[in-house]
C-alpha cells in the first residue's frame, strides 16, 4: 500500500507540544505518523457535516485530520482533550 504524506498546521504542532506529559505526546506522534499508512485505521470515525474530515481517539486525546485520496495527503488540523477538541 502506497503510504500517504503527513502535514500538520502549525496551530496543531502547537497543540501537541501543550500535551500533558511526555508519554501521551509520544503516543500521540506514534498515532499521527501510523496515519501515513493507514489514513482510516479502526476506530476513526467520520465527523457529522465534513465531507473528509476524521477523529482519532487516544486516550483522553484526539487527533482531528482530514484526508485527500488524490493528493494523497492527510492534513492534521487539532490536537487536543476530548472535552476541548471540538470547541
Amino acid at each position: 500500500m502506497e503510504s500517504y504524506r503527513l502535514q500538520i498546521k502549525k496551530s496543531a504542532s502547537k497543540e501537541l507540544e501543550s500535551v500533558g506529559t511526555k508519554k501521551d505526546r509520544q503516543r500521540l506522534v506514534r498515532a499521527i505518523n501510523a496515519l501515513a499508512t493507514h489514513p482510516r485505521p479502526q476506530g476513526c470515525e467520520k465527523l457529522s457535516g465534513e465531507e473528509n474530515r476524521y477523529r482519532i481517539r487516544q486516550g483522553n486525546y484526539r487527533i482531528v485530520y482530514s484526508v485527500d485520496d488524490r493528493a494523497r495527503l492527510v492534513l492534521v488540523t487539532k490536537i487536543g482533550d476530548r472535552k476541548e477538541v471540538y470547541r
